[in-house]
């Protein structure tokens, strides 16, 4: 509907039936699809919670939520430092996703977002910080009218069937092959 040029959400001022969404893969582009998502809702009156695990880092999308926090808000449960195959866990990274985890549930159930998204939960579960059971207990108690977003790389089979949609990123061909590090506003 248009409202002297503004896009607003459907006349009940929700999505509908919501779904659950997987976006996995080992290339780029999990983040940016689920940020995507949040800007496409915003033009329609939508609000998207993200919730980041993993991650607390000064990531442009942070800035950019900010200057429109009225339909788009980010919080990172993370330790400072992205989590790599070679490091050890740590009990605080394990603390940071059980938190994480709660929170994605508290605001799951409020009703105030349409559209929540668990970005790098799936890492998260890779990594063991969280468990796949523990994921599909959350996807089970998603409200009716919530689109549940979670993205990451390695989705456990169990989450793969839960899910209604799954889009795989699969690389064909990476410029880090050439050494080129992660730029600002492309790639962070």
């Amino acid at each position: 509907m248009n409202n002297g040029g503004k896009m607003s959400a459907n006349e009940s001022g929700s999505i509908g039936r919501g779904y659950i969404q997987v976006y996995t893969g080992n290339c780029k582009g999990k983040t940016t699809a689920a940020l995507g998502l949040a800007f496409r809702a915003m033009g329609h009156g939508l609000k998207t919670y993200i919730g980041q695990f993993i991650k607390k880092h000064p990531y442009g999308e942070i800035e950019s939520a900010r200057m429109v926090s009225s339909f788009i808000t980010i919080e990172q449960y993370g330790k400072g430092a992205f989590i790599h195959v070679s490091e050890t866990i740590s009990p605080e990274d394990t603390e940071c996703a059980r938190k994480g985890l709660l929170r994605a549930g508290e605001v799951m159930l409020s009703g105030e977002y349409h559209i929540v998204v668990l970005d790098e939960i799936l890492t998260a579960c890779y990594f063991k910080l969280i468990s796949s059971g523990d994921i599909l207990k959350l996807m089970s108690q998603k409200p009716a009218g919530v689109e549940l977003v979670l993205t990451g790389r390695y989705a456990p089979a169990d989450i793969i069937e839960a899910a209604d949609l799954v889009t795989e990123m699969r690389e064909v061909k990476h410029y880090y092959q050439k050494g080129v590090p992660a730029r600002p506003g492309i790639e962070r």
